[in-house]
């Protein structure tokens, strides 16, 4: 059975940086490409970055150049350092594969205040 597992958020100032992390079990992970989604509270998830088995990454145009995702295959782990947050970078952030299938994890808390 899959498992996700988000971790990391917390309360930061604007400008200010997290580490999100999210441990994956139940499924193959190193052949997998693996995002990480956020979602504010009304609206849709919504596709932040994505890494595949080979470490090429791409992102939305909205965290392009202050995000970085990144991945450990030994540890069955993905990342995402979010730097220079904004207010509207706060939401709930999951992680699943680039096509994503349930279940999802719990996601984890990114708050930014002014």
């Amino acid at each position: 059975q899959v498992q996700l597992v988000e971790s990391g958020g917390g309360l930061v100032q604007a400008g200010g940086s997290l580490r999100l992390s999210c441990a994956a079990s139940g499924l193959i992970f190193d052949i997998r490409t693996m995002a990480w989604y956020r979602q504010a509270p009304g609206k849709q998830r919504e596709l932040v970055a994505a890494i595949t088995s080979g470490g090429s990454t791409n992102y939305a145009d909205s965290v392009k150049g202050r995000f970085i995702i990144s991945r450990d295959n030994a540890k069955n782990t993905v990342y995402l350092q979010m730097n220079s947050l904004k207010p509207e970078d706060k939401d709930v952030y999951y992680c699943n594969r680039r096509e994503p299938k349930p279940p999802w994890g719990q996601g984890t808390q990114g708050t930014v205040s002014t």
